[in-house]
């Protein structure tokens, strides 16, 4: 059995717009492996979300383009497949979560018929054996009186109940892989515990893979096996989560955790906010993205795009980053272990 369900190599995607052409993804890799979590990570507008929606093949096209790489779900490439091919593998082998399930709901559709379409359009199914296992999966994600609330709108529905739903829908044709795209942004803390309590009781009995976009370190904390942070249309480090939380190798993700909020009395300190701002991506800089906020840029940084380097006690944690060459300073005492949150009460 293959050990990846997904492997991205060199994906890059530009948008062509009035100002010119924005390069937004630039040379992203990664893998997913069986039945585990992948966490990417980075703040709003460093190419998380259009990096998946190229993998599903939904950015539009123009102004979308793929200009490079390649995506293999089961070692077969999905990426740039005609409509007809790619609805083979969208919502059957991948499902996906948006963002905001009130604008990715059908308004005019009551929620069982919509996770029955589904279900009828993939796997040929009747309406009425569809809108059975359309009730089995509105049970399966805990939504109270599921027989009443399949005949409802989405309006009538919370925010929590709504992401529910667009889980369900999601997992209707049983995926290998389920891509969740910021699936708590929206809600309070309380709702986000429970959402992604569902999410991980879901991976648990249908043994599918999850690919987890998010800002949220405290998320990644309590969700993820594997990170790969994302900073300027680039991955700039991958690891374990220990790697990333307790071996940063790259002062971006130092940044992240320094402005990360600590629950715990004996760790109150004032956030530090990364000064600047990402760099433009209609023209991005010819050396690391993050070099005109980081504190510890040298002049190479500037002018020479590092490669992935490996750390030489774990070679699956990368980073990329001058700093971690052989021949930098010794920087050491710059990176500190953190204290992961208490992630039971975390949202």
């Amino acid at each position: 059995m293959a050990k990846n369900i997904l492997e991205v190599t060199d994906l890059a995607v530009e948008f062509e717009t009035f100002g010119g052409t924005v390069q937004a993804v630039r040379g992203v890799s990664f893998e997913v492996e069986v039945g585990k979590t992948l966490a990417i990570v980075g703040e709003s507008g460093c190419g998380k979300s259009v990096t998946v929606q190229s993998i599903m093949g939904i950015i539009p096209m123009p102004p979308g383009k793929i200009t490079g790489g390649s995506a293999k779900l089961k070692g077969q490439e999905i990426l740039g497949l005609p409509a007809a091919e790619a609805n083979r593998y969208r919502g059957v082998e991948i499902g996906m979560i948006f963002q905001d399930p009130m604008t990715s709901l059908n308004p005019s559709m009551k929620i069982g018929h919509q996770i029955a379409e589904t279900l009828m359009v993939h796997r040929g199914k009747s309406h009425a054996d569809a809108m059975v296992t359309a009730l089995q999966l509105l049970e399966k994600t805990h939504i109270p009186e599921a027989a009443k609330r399949a005949l409802q709108y989405p309006f009538e529905f919370s925010g929590g109940m709504l992401q529910r739903a667009m889980i369900a829908q999601s997992l209707a044709c049983n995926p290998s892989l389920l891509i969740a795209d910021e699936p708590t942004t929206a809600l309070d803390v309380t709702i986000q515990a429970q959402i992604l309590e569902l999410l991980t009781e879901l991976q648990r009995t249908e043994g599918m893979s999850i690919l987890l976009i998010t800002h949220d370190l405290a998320v990644v904390a309590r969700m993820a096996d594997q990170v790969a942070v994302m900073y300027a249309g680039q991955i700039i480090e991958r690891g374990s989560l220990d790697d990333i939380f307790y071996r940063s190798a790259h002062p971006y993700t130092l940044g992240l955790k320094s402005a990360m909020p600590s629950n715990s009395g004996a760790e109150e300190k004032n956030l530090q906010p990364i000064p600047g701002s990402p760099p433009d991506l209609f023209s991005p800089p010819l050396g690391c993205g993050y070099t005109a906020r980081c504190p510890q840029a040298m002049q190479i940084c500037g002018n020479q795009l590092p490669q992935l380097i490996q750390d030489p006690q774990d070679p699956r944690h990368l980073s990329r980053c001058w700093l971690q060459h052989k021949d930098a300073p010794n920087i050491e005492a710059l990176y500190q272990p953190l204290k992961i949150m208490d992630t039971a009460g975390a949202d």
